[in-house]
């Protein structure tokens, strides 16, 4: 903690900090912040990541499954659900793309979707515990996952109309893989599950290439490294994850077979598990 130091007046009454009177663009003075002491808010708890067009965007005969695995799943563990916008998605960055809406106000268009199916999904577990939450409701997590709830809430990230540009591909780069790894790694959780509709990464789409490598464990550089030209979870996500303090690993399951979440939850080698580097890998 910072020193009170009295100034010479016997009056006033200072603050010492390393950070006093310095610029925070001084890379020296950025370095010094650097700390092994940080803490995790909920060491305890799960993001389970539900995708919209893999998962969701199926219907009942896909999502119920789901649903019933998560709500089973709750009896043993506290989770936080995040939903995608799925094909509307898609749907709504077409038509912007046709109006000229820049890259920021597409990012905020495309969050209305994913609250719409936070919505939805809110209805379908609301008898099982399930509330949707606010992103101003944060605080208000520890003593939601207490009583047995399930909170679900969007994926897309909070950057709105400040997304960052993104050149001459113009769709948003953060999307609700991204948004959903920021939450884990705010929370400080203890694992985050992303549910898609394959087995996990492939060197190449699977169902393009029936022959294409499966990958069961790699680091967020490996990936980047290997420049996929398609991959099942945002590469920004493998950026972010990179720099991350506490989500230095993510797991991707296979949604279809929903009784791989409890084995994903108890820590098992299935689907696809991405360490932040090659030195966290065991």
């Amino acid at each position: 903690m910072s020193d009170l130091v009295k100034s010479g007046d016997g009056e006033r009454t200072h603050i010492e900090s390393k950070l006093m009177r310095e610029s925070l663009l001084d890379q020296k003075v950025v370095d010094a912040t650097k700390t092994d002491d940080e803490i995790s808010i909920l060491p305890d708890v799960n993001v389970i990541a539900l995708g919209g067009q893999s998962i969701i965007d199926r219907g009942k005969k896909v999502l119920f499954p789901v649903l019933d695995a998560l709500v089973e799943a709750r009896k043993n563990h506290k989770l936080i659900v995040g939903v995608g916008g799925g094909a509307r998605t898609r749907h709504t960055f077409h038509v912007c793309l046709d109006l000229g809406i820049p890259t920021g106000g597409m990012a905020m268009v495309a969050g209305g979707v994913d609250e719409q199916n936070s919505k939805m999904i809110g209805c379908l577990l609301a008898k099982h515990k399930g509330v949707v939450l606010n992103k101003d409701h944060f605080l208000d997590l520890p003593l939601w996952l207490e009583y047995g709830m399930i909170p679900i809430m969007t994926g897309m990230p909070p950057y709105h109309y400040w997304e960052p540009p993104t050149g001459s591909k113009r769709l948003p780069s953060h999307g609700e893989d991204t948004g959903l790894f920021m939450v884990s790694e705010v929370l400080g959780v203890r694992s985050i599950i992303y549910l898609k509709d394959e087995d996990g990464l492939y060197s190449e789409d699977p169902k393009k290439n029936p022959n294409a490598e499966f990958i069961k464990t790699t680091s967020a550089r490996e990936l980047l490294d290997r420049n996929l030209p398609d991959m099942l979870i945002e590469p920004s996500v493998l950026k972010t994850m990179i720099d991350a303090r506490h989500t230095r690993r993510l797991q991707i399951i296979n949604g279809l077979k929903p009784e791989l979440l409890t084995a994903a939850l108890e820590g098992e080698q299935v689907g696809t598990i991405i360490y932040s580097d090659d030195a966290d890998m065991p």
